[in-house]
């Protein structure tokens, strides 16, 4: 069911499965997760959510789950989005929906195994993400792995009765120390 497209110390990252359709469905229908990607404010379906996996890998996007190494579970999603060659940039994405695999630094290491995708194999030369002012956590993550704030969108994210401001993170090539990805071999 998964493939081991990019492996780290705890987690691979693998194309995403039709076959997870509830998992997701039931992430993105959970305000603990929906909050923090900006998508409360929708209703998912499996038939819609089997949708969307069925297409979410376009030429311009990688999406992947993030499997747990020690028992192959899933424990949530992330990718590459908008990846422009001309430019050499992509929008990075990501979200732990298991609850209990939070604040484990699993996301830290998710984004260092596509960071070394992207700079490494990729060959793009920025990689950015949006992210609300109120994920703290999350914020103190992207920074942990290198991310410096580029921009702020003043009070453009409404969630809950009031109004967030949204801000731009990014990392460039040259920014980026690491070697993540476990099972390469060059």
């Amino acid at each position: 069911m998964y493939y081991k497209k990019l492996v780290g110390e705890n987690i691979y990252l693998s194309p995403v499965s039709i076959e997870n359709v509830k998992d997701y469905t039931r992430w993105l229908n959970d305000f603990d997760v929906t909050d923090y990607i900006g998508k409360s404010s929708k209703i998912y379906t499996e038939e819609n959510e089997k949708e969307f996996l069925e297409n979410c890998s376009k030429k311009d996007n990688i999406t992947l789950g993030i499997i747990k190494l020690e028992n192959d579970k899933l424990i949530g999603n992330c990718g590459l989005n908008n990846i422009n060659e001309i430019n050499r940039t992509a929008i990075l994405g990501i979200f732990i929906g298991e609850k209990k695999e939070q604040n484990k630094g699993l996301g830290a290491e998710t984004i260092k195994l596509l960071l070394d995708y992207g700079f490494n194999y990729l060959n793009l030369h920025e990689i950015s993400l949006e992210v609300y002012e109120f994920n703290k956590r999350a914020i103190k993550c992207y920074e942990k792995v290198g991310f410096k704030e580029c921009g702020r969108k003043r009070e453009s994210k409404y969630l809950n009765g009031k109004y967030y401001d949204i801000i731009t993170m990014d990392i460039l090539k040259s920014e980026f120390k690491g070697n993540y990805i476990k099972n390469k071999n060059v």
